[in-house]
C-alpha cells in the first residue's frame, strides 16, 4: 500500500476514532483528521516493529485497519489530555 493508501486509511481511521470517542476536540475536524493520519502511520509502524506484524500491501487487511484505528485512538486521547483544557 502506498502513501496515498495510508493517508486514506488514516482519514477513515480518524473518523472511526472520532465516532468511538465523541466530544469536542481542541483542533476540530481538521485536527482530528490529521491525528487520524498520524495515528495510522504510528499504528502501522508500531505493529510492524513490536508485534512482528508486517505491513500488508492489501488495503482491506483487518489487522492493518485495527492498528491504524488503535494508533488514532491513542493519539486522540493524548491530544485531548495535553490540549483539551485550553478552551475555558
Amino acid at each position: 500500500m502506498g502513501i496515498i493508501g495510508w493517508i486514506i486509511l488514516g482519514l477513515l481511521a480518524g473518523g472511526i476514532a472520532k465516532v468511538l470517542l465523541p466530544g469536542r476536540d481542541p483542533g476540530g475536524l481538521i485536527g482530528t483528521t490529521l491525528i487520524g493520519i498520524a495515528g495510522a502511520f504510528t499504528g502501522g509502524w508500531l505493529s510492524a516493529k513490536f508485534l512482528d506484524r508486517s505491513i500488508q500491501n492489501d488495503f482491506f487487511d483487518l489487522a492493518t485497519w485495527g492498528s491504524a484505528i488503535a494508533g488514532s485512538l491513542v493519539l486522540l486521547i493524548a491530544y485531548r489530555i495535553l490540549f483539551g483544557n485550553s478552551r475555558n
